[in-house]
């Protein structure tokens, strides 16, 4: 039997097609309600399963208002909205709706959205249950794989996140800056899942050239266009029994969107001139966009982001943990040493200090790879310089105005672009100085409006 929905809607009209969507789909609807009063009475004596919820109701109090109330039973919710306001909309997000459906709406829409949320609510229910007990860090531990190293509070909710989804089978996605080791948390989750004696497949989706990537994945029959000499087998079905990790998600293109939600819906994948094949594979996607951006400017699907966004993990910025700057560059710089067959024991006051003032815009990338660089450079057993950008350092005495963090972002994008020459990418380009992908520092002079032409060479 089919759910029961409480419709919140103060228009009569958008409210009584809803309904009549939701019946003819064999759904139980209660009686609908227009203000915050009514879907409280509502939701005490029908006790919905599922809430359908505009934002402006009749009243004081708003559909955020009683999206708390949801979120605080447990009761899973839609938000239905034709406003665009950013503020709004962030309020909204705060609740952690299941997801948005944008008016007018459509009848394939809706339910869909409704298939997504009560699918998006038995997964994260099932990941309660599965819960272990908690007992110690083991995926802390270097013999099970790579080493997440921490002492900041910021990264304690990512280790529990990880501790809580590793075990289970639900799809993760993966927020952060480029940088931020993205991928270190997904070998983490794999590590600690069923599926750790199968493989972790990884995939970097902005890395793929747009003419071969639907093959890459997908895979391809022999002859099933020019220059397909053998039968090909892509990443998805690599990585069948175990985890394919899914790095810059929101690099896809709009039609292989589809066919990813055709993998997450059915666990099916249609090589190129090929049959549908099943897989059991685990999802986990990463990406450093604003996935909800994306969806609000129709660059991204709606149900698919829904789909992967079952269980979101945060990894914060280093300059967001910064207490983790010096016990990270221990590690880097005793690794590197080792390899070079160095004896580093430590930094001089004046590094630490110019390292823990540092914006580290390519985050814990550009700090490995500035202490691979300083090991190198180093003839005795203290680091005593460090090869960060002069413009991000002058930063003593205060200036008369602090620029913020987009301005001080600007300005050492623009310092690496030209000490190497305004070249982007290849060995010596900005995008190595950085410590970030091309395809991430490419994004980054697009919305930062950095153009050689503009700022010139010198």
């Amino acid at each position: 039997m089919k759910p029961k929905i409480l419709i919140v809607e103060d228009q009569f009209i958008e409210a009584n097609n809803l309904r009549l969507i939701l019946d003819r789909a064999g759904y139980t609807v209660v009686p609908i309600a227009a203000s915050f009063v009514e879907a409280m009475d509502i939701l005490d004596r029908y006790k919905p399963e599922l809430v359908l919820l505009d934002i402006y109701l009749n009243g004081t109090l708003t559909g955020i208002d009683f999206a708390k109330v949801l979120a605080s039973k447990k009761i899973p919710f839609v938000y239905l909205s034709a406003n665009s306001n950013r503020k709004i909309f962030l309020a909204a997000k705060a609740t952690k709706p299941y997801g948005f459906l944008v008016k007018p709406f459509r009848q394939r829409d809706v339910l869909l959205a409704l298939e997504v949320a009560l699918e998006l609510h038995k997964s994260l229910e099932k990941i309660v249950s599965e819960i272990p007990e908690k007992g110690g860090d083991k995926i802390l531990n270097d013999r099970d794989g790579p080493n997440i190293i921490t002492q900041s509070k910021s990264m304690q909710s990512v280790l529990e996140h990880i501790r809580l989804s590793g075990p289970s089978e639900t799809t993760v996605l993966i927020l952060g800056e480029s940088g931020t080791g993205k991928e270190l948390v997904a070998k983490a989750i794999h590590r600690t899942s069923r599926r750790n004696m199968k493989p972790l497949v990884v995939v970097n989706c902005g890395a793929l050239p747009p003419n071969i990537i639907e093959s890459e994945l997908f895979g391809h029959e022999k002859g099933s266009f020019t220059g397909a000499f053998e039968k090909r087998i892509g990443k998805f079905e690599e990585a069948n029994g175990g985890t394919i990790f899914l790095d810059e998600i929101g690099e896809l293109q709009a039609d292989l969107q589809v066919k990813f939600l055709r993998v997450l819906q059915q666990k099916e994948i249609q090589p190129v001139g090929g049959k549908v094949k099943t897989i059991d594979i685990r999802i986990v996607a990463a990406t450093n966009r604003y996935l909800d951006e994306e969806v609000a400017a129709g660059r991204f699907r709606m149900d698919l982001y829904y789909r992967l966004n079952v269980f979101p993990i945060s990894v914060p910025s280093l300059r967001e943990r910064k207490e983790d700057i010096m016990l990270l560059a221990d590690h880097f710089i005793k690794k590197f040493a080792k390899d070079e067959g160095k004896n580093i024991i430590g930094f001089s006051k004046d590094v630490i200090q110019k390292m823990e003032n540092y914006h580290w815009p390519g985050n814990v990338r550009e700090l490995e790879n500035l202490m691979h660089r300083a090991v190198l450079l180093t003839t005795g057993n203290i680091v005593n310089e460090i090869y960060l950008q002069r413009e991000v350092l002058k930063a003593t005495p205060l200036p008369e105005k602090l620029k913020n963090i987009t301005e001080n972002e600007r300005d050492h994008i623009i310092s690496a672009l030209k000490s190497s020459n305004w070249k982007v990418y290849g060995p010596g380009g900005a995008a190595e100085i950085l410590g970030m992908n091309v395809s991430t520092l490419n994004s980054r002079m697009k919305k930062l409006e950095i153009e050689k032409n503009r700022i010139g060479k010198s």
